[in-house]
């Protein structure tokens, strides 16, 4: 229960400063359900102690009782015995006397056993209540325990993402990543620009060419010519002719 009181309370502003100053939740929840688990056996031992002294106490007034009940029937019997001129009734009747002062002292040892009995009763009553409410914040606190682990599992990993997405802004990468994209750009509209002055030059060629009447086909023809005058084949063309 100590512990329950030093860390548990958390609506106290204490605890919850000290809760902040936690390096690590988890370990000290676990050793907070280890001192809790301590307590426990503590109190069951307790509690084991007085069901103990409340069993001794019920025994010790049946005990007592029965020596009361029996001094008692020692005093009858002693009394029938000088009534039947076996004792001598002084005799019979100061032994009579013992037997029943032993009987009171007795019943009063009862009583007080009975008394005892039921004061330890009590603590173990209240000592019982102890150990179940217990058991039931240390099985409140198992389930705590669980949340608590599943519950730093996703705040590690959210923080740890957010701090490589902070990073990355911070160190410029995703400024770099952008430029780059952007030269990239400026690079594939260079590239188109270069391609449209080619076109342009070549369809000016194409015009001028078209314009002083060049084409191919003729200029191939007078090559064909001029290679056979020199060859002096046209001759041999004509005398074939004839």
């Amino acid at each position: 229960m100590s512990f329950l009181n030093r860390l548990f309370k958390i609506g106290q502003a204490e605890a919850h400063s000290a809760v902040n100053q936690f390096e690590d939740p988890i370990k000290m929840t676990e050793q907070g359900l280890r001192d809790l688990r301590e307590d426990l056996d503590k109190a069951l031992h307790a509690l084991a102690e007085v069901k103990a002294l409340a069993i001794r106490s019920r025994n010790d007034a049946e005990t007592a009782r029965s020596k009361a009940l029996d001094y008692e029937n020692k005093a009858v019997l002693l009394l029938q015995k000088a009534n039947r001129q076996e004792l001598e009734t002084a005799e019979a009747d100061r032994l009579a006397t013992e037997a029943l002062t032993k009987k009171t002292q007795h019943e009063a040892q009862a009583t007080r056993a009975n008394q005892d009995q039921e004061k330890f009763e009590a603590s173990a009553s209240q000592l019982n209540q102890n150990v179940q409410q217990l058991k039931q914040t240390i099985s409140q606190w198992d389930n705590e325990l669980r949340t608590l682990k599943a519950r730093v599992t996703v705040s590690t990993a959210t923080k740890t993402i957010n701090q490589q997405l902070a990073q990355l802004d911070s160190s410029g990468t995703v400024t770099l990543l952008e430029r780059m994209k952007e030269k990239i750009a400026t690079e594939e509209a260079l590239a188109e620009s270069y391609g449209q002055i080619a076109n342009e030059s070549k369809s000016v060629d194409q015009e001028i060419d078209k314009a002083l009447g060049a084409d191919g086909s003729g200029q191939a023809s007078a090559d064909l010519a001029a290679l056979k005058a020199k060859l002096g084949m046209q001759k041999q063309l004509g005398s074939s002719e004839l």
